[in-house]
């Protein structure tokens, strides 16, 4: 009697067809490695997401020109079948201009979450689908687990490496389709198996910066897709006072301390001071000390539960950023949004990113998660702030 296979089915190996998505990274590259090794029948696809000239020039991104000339390699290393999409003109509209959008509005877009929901686990799901695939594989570090209730999502073993929260938006359907094979190893572990399998990758570094934009200067990306656009204003004080002058909202993130451009003032010298509010619809950018960064109360939208259905549990762990910590919270629910009250306040949350909620009682399990509409505070409602770019 057969044995499931390493990706849960019950059939050999080869008998399993499984799409691999190949960036052309070391881990997409050892996903796709180990599961020809284990006899799997793999074809590689490979999206193309933006200007082959921008992405020549810009190296250690995925989905660059090279990486795309990488994926190929390993793919005819592995003797598998290699295809690349031209996704381009889906991923700018789906992804590029809703950056772009976000930053004009005052928020902190995180685009990487927008292209799993969009152009990688919907678009590139249904090319698998159409392949006649029985599974899609990627080379996130999470784990799918088969739990009580079903198919859960959970956190990747490495906690250095773990990419739950970019995947918070998976839907129950994506889920049950999608393998995750690294998600039970660490990034030293998949360095090994790299060099194992001899791959041409293996000396490759990790990826760092969002793909499409170089150099990390995301107001050069918005500039140039968005012209006459952005206009200078007033940098002021929780008073109301006005400190100095800006260039363009999109150069400020709640919680930015450094080259805010208002040296020298004096009554605040010694202060050091935050970006703690954008205000869209007065063009302005607001400071203050580092305790109004702090807040109690967070509203979100566009909630996914994985599950299909809204946890019974109020208490709740949630994470407001990538590499932050989880936080115990109350969860509240009113009519299609999620109010978070965390038990103690925290900081420098803005508009934009996104939070990731976990089950209290195992802190591994993605529950689900949703969209930062605003934050409040006693200090911001003492000063009239929201921090609110919905």
């Amino acid at each position: 009697m057969l044995k499931n296979n390493i990706l849960g089915f019950n059939r050999d190996p080869k008998d399993t067809k499984v799409v691999v998505a190949m960036s052309g990274g070391v881990d997409s590259s050892v996903t796709a490695g180990l599961l020809v090794e284990e006899g799997f029948d793999v074809i590689g696809i490979t999206l193309q997401l933006y200007d082959y000239g921008m992405a020549i020039q810009k190296k250690g991104a995925c989905c660059a020109g090279s990486d795309i000339n990488d994926a190929r390699e390993v793919a005819n290393q592995l003797n598998i079948p290699h295809y690349v999409l031209d996704y381009e003109s889906k991923f700018r509209d789906q992804v590029i201009d809703d950056f772009a959008d976000e930053y004009l509005a005052g928020k902190t877009p995180i685009p990487c979450v927008r292209c799993n929901q969009t152009v990688k686990f919907t678009d590139l799901f249904k090319m698998a689908k159409n392949l006649n695939a029985d599974a899609l594989a990627t080379g996130h570090y999470v784990q799918r687990v088969v739990g009580k209730n079903g198919i859960e999502l959970h956190r990747g073993v490495d906690p250095e490496k773990d990419q739950s929260y970019f995947l918070f938006a998976t839907t129950k359907d994506q889920l049950e389709y999608l393998r995750f094979p690294l998600g039970s190893l660490n990034k030293i572990e998949t360095r090994k198996i790299a060099e194992r399998l001899n791959l041409k990758v293996k000396n490759k570094p990790d990826s760092q910066d969002i793909c499409f934009v170089p150099n990390g200067k995301y107001s050069d990306v918005v500039r140039r897709l968005r012209p006459g656009s952005i206009e200078p204003g007033n940098i002021t004080y929780l008073d109301g006072s006005i400190l100095g002058r800006h260039n363009g909202i999109i150069d400020y993130t709640i919680g930015q301390r450094r080259g805010l451009g208002i040296g020298g003032v004096s009554d605040l010298e010694e202060e050091r001071l935050y970006v703690v509010d954008i205000k869209v619809q007065d063009n302005e950018v607001i400071v203050g000390p580092k305790e109004a960064l702090n807040v109690d109360e967070i509203l979100l939208k566009e909630m996914n539960w994985v599950n299909n259905s809204f946890p019974s549990d109020k208490k709740i762990l949630v994470k407001l950023r990538n590499t932050g910590k989880l936080i115990p919270a109350e969860m509240i629910k009113m009519n299609d949004r999620v109010t978070l009250y965390p038990t103690k306040p925290v900081e420098g949350v803005s508009p934009g990113q996104a939070a990731v909620i976990f089950d209290a009682n195992d802190e591994n399990n993605v529950l689900g998660g949703g969209w930062i509409v605003s934050t409040a505070s006693k200090l911001q409602k003492k000063y009239n702030l929201s921090s609110s770019a919905a």
